[in-house]
């Protein structure tokens, strides 16, 4: 059984700030609660960027929040995760920049709240000041999360290492074989699952391991790299559409897209076989 607060003892955590006026404004009211949230953690990570420096040629802060820990964040999917993404992007509340070769990508956290909003918070009427993110040491932010971005090399230093030239050719090899730059006219809504593909794809040609285990199976490396250097935009679109008719949770996104890309040339034959003979059959 939980205590109860005593005088000052609520302030004894470090908390996620989101800001009010997401609340409050009703340009909001449509922006999902998660989304709200995630916003509110992104802003948190701001304050480590700040502290360390993390400023572009422009001088703009950025951060860098993969998928991955806003599923630990949140508790949710792949799915989910990537949709949160694109709500905060469709409201103008986060731009993010693609660096590729299996880099994550950088955000720009905006700042969207105007000085009447300012001006209201430090009234003590309104709350849109707590949009600007405050510096990791006022606020003592003691979450693990901070660990992973510290860790990560400055995306702009000089001093970072470059990415071997195999991974380049591969990745100039699966955009212009994938067509995706026409995937991503076609499916507009699956751009991050088409990068995300795209990532997996470079990685695995490129790994030195000797076998790759797909759909529980370990296979040889050269084997899956074959298969996978035929894969074309049919088989992408193939792939994205039983991933959306999928309705069973998907728990590891990586390995579904593995087997499914691996897959994709012998089934996606048969799926559409079935489909045409099932069509015949309702005629008939």
């Amino acid at each position: 059984m939980f205590d109860y607060f005593y005088g000052q003892s609520g302030e004894m955590f470090s908390y996620f700030r989101v800001p009010k006026i997401l609340f409050r404004d009703i340009k909001f009211k449509d922006l999902f609660t998660d989304a709200k949230t995630l916003y509110g953690i992104l802003l948190d990570r701001m304050g480590l960027s700040v502290k360390n420096g993390w400023l572009d040629e422009q001088g703009r802060v950025y951060i860098i929040f993969p998928v991955q820990e806003v599923m630990d964040a949140l508790g949710c999917a792949d799915n989910k995760a990537t949709k949160l993404f694109r709500e905060l992007e469709k409201f103008g509340l986060i731009e993010r920049k693609r660096r590729g070769l299996g880099k994550p990508n950088l955000i720009y956290v905006k700042n969207f709240a105007d000085p009447r909003f300012r001006n209201r918070e430090k009234n003590g009427s309104g709350a849109a000041d707590s949009a600007q993110p405050e510096t990791a040491k006022s606020r003592g932010n003691k979450t693990e999360w901070n660990k992973t971005e510290r860790s990560e090399p400055d995306p702009f230093s000089s001093d970072a290492e470059d990415e071997p030239d195999e991974r380049t050719r591969l990745e100039a090899y699966f955009m212009q074989s994938l067509e995706v730059d026409l995937l991503l006219r076609v499916c507009p809504d699956e751009e991050d699952t088409i990068y995300q593909i795209v990532d997996l794809l470079v990685d695995t040609c490129s790994t030195k391991r000797k076998l790759l285990r797909v759909a529980g199976d370990d296979k040889p490396a050269e084997v899956v790299r074959s298969r996978f250097m035929k894969l074309n935009a049919d088989h992408i679109r193939f792939v994205l559409k039983c991933l959306a008719e999928s309705t069973a949770p998907v728990r590891n996104m990586k390995q579904y897209l593995l087997a499914a890309l691996y897959n994709a040339p012998t089934t996606m034959q048969l799926y559409y076989q079935n489909q045409t003979n099932h069509d015949l059959s309702n005629r008939g």
